[in-house]
């Protein structure tokens, strides 16, 4: 019998990749004997509700690792003859670095029934309930167009629709502006959602490097004249994976390089409001005049990810045409979040559970940097972002950081590997550390657990690392 194991349809890991490394582990460590037969792909596709194919290639991976054995009308069975594994100690849940998730023990629960409760109870419940517009809940969008406008992110010319969060955006995009064969011009390495949106549409993503301040100005424009690219993607305020943010003579450079290519700019701005240190810096849409800059915003990083909230600001034709396409695809988001999250907004609540995630949000950055400083092992380089959620990690040369997962997860702590990321450059040595879900405590104990790891493999190896001897952190 296997068990209901708990698998991610939004992880960049494929669902048969997951399941097999479930079975996988269960077999190592002795939970399926050898001889145990497998149940029919079939009666484990109902199971986990799963579609069949999938159940498939995780049996047929695991029989080409030498875990299991198919029998021509009997099934498949158990067959592992290597030695057992011992399992982690289970005092505490896995300490995932893997997902840039806000901390729920931190969401204001009592002010969000509040305001659930002052939303169905008032007298728009019944109009909320009812089919909607395709642009968006309008109290909603007239909050968020005013705030806009205050920031200066919103002109005469421009308009305003909300969607079910920042992924939406960038498929609506994608289904206006990049049909298949076109090209993106994206940064390197890239939030996995952002590339797989387009590379499962067919288009063709050419890339230019991140350094420790953003994309460089000179090889945005040089790129943009070689590759002619349908839209521009970047995102200026703490990247995500790298968490760099672009200073702002670059910033002043890449509208000026926009303007002289008449390309459309795509700029996600999903982590902006969380910073924790330093100056705010202006968006590239308050820099660019001329209505070449779309913006992405979504309330998934500094409220509530699961009420699936964002919205794009755009000059008025490109937003009819987002309006039309979302139109045919859902008809509009769901009206029932947008109310709550206007509620939420309008009575301060917002800017009152924004202000504790700061000062949170502050305390975890600090202990992922101190940690990464004390246990990560010698040679390695990680970035030092002011604010988001995310941080970049350069081990020495020798590691290869999708190998060592596995291990990593045994040992009770998980990671996202560079290579998830990667549109034309991979560095097996990369990785991704997500710590915004994290307290202080569980983030030191964790990068303990992967210095500890990493130390090992490298001594296990017997790798000399001369690559990053010496070098400073990357900031």
């Amino acid at each position: 019998m296997i068990p209901r194991f708990q698998l991610d349809e939004h992880s960049p890991t494929p669902l048969y990749r997951q399941l097999h490394d479930q079975i996988a582990q269960l077999i190592r460590r002795g939970g399926l004997p050898n001889g145990s037969r497998l149940p029919a792909t079939r009666e484990l596709a109902i199971q986990f509700g799963l579609n069949r194919t999938t159940v498939s290639a995780a049996y047929e991976l695991l029989e080409a690792g030498g875990l299991i054995r198919g029998h021509v009308g009997r099934g498949s069975f158990v067959h592992y003859e290597g030695p057992l594994e011992s399992a982690p100690v289970p005092t505490e849940e896995t300490i995932s670095f893997a997902s840039s998730r806000p901390a729920a023990e931190h969401f204001p629960l009592a002010a969000f029934q509040q305001t659930c409760t002052e939303i169905i109870t008032g007298p728009e419940a019944a109009s909320i309930l009812q089919l909607g517009t395709p642009a968006g809940y309008a109290p909603l969008r007239r909050w968020l167009i005013h705030q806009s406008q205050t920031e200066a992110c919103m002109g005469p010319g421009d308009d305003l629709i909300v969607t079910n969060g920042c992924q939406h955006a960038i498929d609506l995009l994608q289904r206006m502006a990049a049909p298949a064969g076109s090209t993106v011009l994206v940064e390197d390495p890239v939030y996995h959602g952002l590339k797989n949106v387009f590379e499962r549409a067919g288009v063709r993503l050419a890339s230019i490097p991140v350094t420790d301040a953003g994309i460089d100005p000179v090889r945005l424009e040089r790129a943009i004249a070689a590759e002619q690219p349908r839209l521009v993607i970047l995102t200026p305020n703490f990247q995500n994976p790298t968490g760099a943010t672009m200073p702002l003579a670059s910033r002043h450079e890449i509208v000026r390089i926009i303007r002289a290519a008449d390309v459309t700019l795509v700029e996600n701005d999903i982590y902006g409001d969380l910073r924790y240190t330093g100056e705010s810096l202006p968006t590239l849409r308050q820099l660019d005049g001329t209505g070449r800059t779309v913006l992405i915003r979504s309330f998934s990083k500094t409220a509530f990810p699961g009420l699936r909230v964002g919205w794009v600001i755009a000059p008025a034709r490109i937003a009819s045409e987002l309006v039309d396409i979302r139109q045919w695809c859902d008809l509009h988001t769901d009206h029932l979040s947008q109310a709550i999250l206007h509620r939420f907004a309008e009575t301060g609540r917002l800017q009152d559970h924004l202000a504790r995630v700061r000062t949170t949000g502050r305390e975890r950055l600090r202990a992922v940097l101190d940690a990464c400083a004390r246990h990560l092992p010698e040679g390695s380089a990680f970035t030092r972002p002011e604010g988001g959620m995310n941080l970049w990690v350069t081990l020495p040369r020798g590691l290869d950081t999708t190998e060592l997962l596995p291990r990593a997860r045994r040992q009770g702590v998980t990671y996202l590997a560079g290579k998830n990321f990667s549109v034309s450059h991979y560095d097996p040595a990369t990785l991704r550390l997500s710590f915004g879900s994290l307290s202080p405590d569980r983030i030191e104990a964790g990068i303990a657990i992967l210095g500890r790891l990493f130390r090992e493999e490298l001594e296990q190896t017997g790798y000399i690392n001369s690559r990053f001897d010496a070098a400073p952190a990357l900031v």
